[in-house]
């Protein structure tokens, strides 16, 4: 009975979910004849992956071969430290650089005075509804009530671990004047809950805020919230540049060449795939940090198409430029096979295999701090 209600979860975390959506919706309002990842119903990746993705051949598998990793005993927090943040710190930082990982994708990031936070979750289950669904397996370190004052948020696309209602409506009342970036087709859903500043953005797509720039860039994946709604949002990861003068203007007085932006990247959830060859390309540079997943990639053969193991996620880094990395989409929910606490050991096995320093790719404990 465990394991049934268990999947009856699953399957309405990845396919039934509840209709968030507006499910009149029958066509791409958004489409773009011009652009190849556009499609009359919907979006789709820039570089399609064939393999088996049948969920129901996936379930079949975890109910007769037992596949799924089992919890330590005591739970999988004994194998997963977490740390308190520092509240006072961070609710009083507009100076410091500093990222803290929250859990999952959620990562708030502060630069030149401004907090910016990714797919935040901080919900109990990852789930259209919170008596059932994935539980979270580690403690919160942090309550919406203890995060600073919040003024932008990075949605990267509608997937229950990604876009939570009860963290967005908490968010509403806490954070009346957060800007929210999000993928085209995703606007509609925050108008329903009466979330204004809300801005869609298609691959390449640029905003700028005052001295920092967000551009909407491609990922390998895809979305769905109810049964009619697959693709009908866009996907994608975040590049967020940070003027060095704090005043917006990279300039010096003096009139001397444009000073390089810090940059950092979410790549929001992945499988691999060339766009990050692509995206590193239109940012020569590189990237100071990225955000990248190492989590959730059993098994392999449903799951490669959309969410990278952590030997793919080297060549991410490796691919984009970047100069160190955190790994992020991890040790928080048990979504997929594979154990809460292998992917910082395949990664580090995956360093190794690409002469990576380990110090370049790290992993935080949940709720650790890093000034940078």
């Amino acid at each position: 009975m465990k394991f049934f209600a268990k999947t009856v979860a699953l399957v309405s975390i990845v396919s039934i979910g509840a209709a968030a959506f507006n499910l009149s919706q029958s066509v791409n309002a958004n489409y773009n004849a011009a652009k190849p990842h556009h499609t009359p119903e919907g979006f789709r990746n820039n570089y399609p992956h064939e393999t088996n993705q049948s969920f129901w051949k996936w379930q079949w598998e975890r109910l007769t071969e037992n596949t799924v990793a089992k919890a330590p005993e005591g739970g999988w927090q004994t194998l997963l430290p977490s740390v308190k943040p520092d509240v006072a710190f961070l609710k009083n930082n507009r100076s410091e650089r500093t990222i803290t990982w929250l859990g999952h994708a959620t990562v708030l990031l502060q630069t030149n005075g401004v907090n910016v936070i990714t797919d935040p979750v901080f919900s109990e289950r990852t789930a259209p509804v919170q008596f059932a669904g994935p539980k979270r397996a580690v403690p919160f370190m942090m309550t919406p009530d203890e995060l600073p004052e919040i003024d932008v948020v990075l949605i990267s696309h509608n997937h229950y671990d990604h876009l939570d209602l009860g963290t967005i409506k908490v968010f509403k009342q806490r954070f009346p004047k957060a800007q929210y970036f999000v993928p085209l087709g995703l606007k509609l859903w925050f108008d329903e809950l009466g979330v204004d500043n809300v801005r869609e953005l298609d691959w390449w797509d640029v905003a700028r805020v005052g001295a920092i720039t967000y551009t909407f860039v491609p990922a390998q994946h895809w979305s769905k919230r109810s049964l009619t709604d697959t693709n009908r949002s866009l996907w994608g990861g975040f590049v967020v540049e940070a003027s060095l003068d704090s005043r917006g203007d990279p300039s010096t007085s003096s009139g001397a060449a444009l000073v390089e932006p810090w940059r950092f990247i979410y790549t929001g959830d992945t499988g691999y795939s060339q766009d990050f060859k692509d995206i590193g390309a239109k940012f020569p540079g590189g990237f100071d940090w990225a955000a990248i997943p190492i989590g959730a990639y059993e098994p392999r053969w449903f799951m490669k198409a959309q969410h990278c193991n952590p030997d793919e996620s080297v060549q991410i880094m490796q691919d984009l430029g970047a100069r160190q990395a955190l790994g992020v989409h991890w040790g928080t929910w048990m979504l997929t096979d594979e154990a809460l606490d292998l992917p910082p050991k395949d990664l580090a096995i995956a360093l190794k295999k690409y002469g990576v320093d380990p110090s370049k790719f790290v992993v935080f404990h949940n709720g650790e701090t890093r000034k940078l």
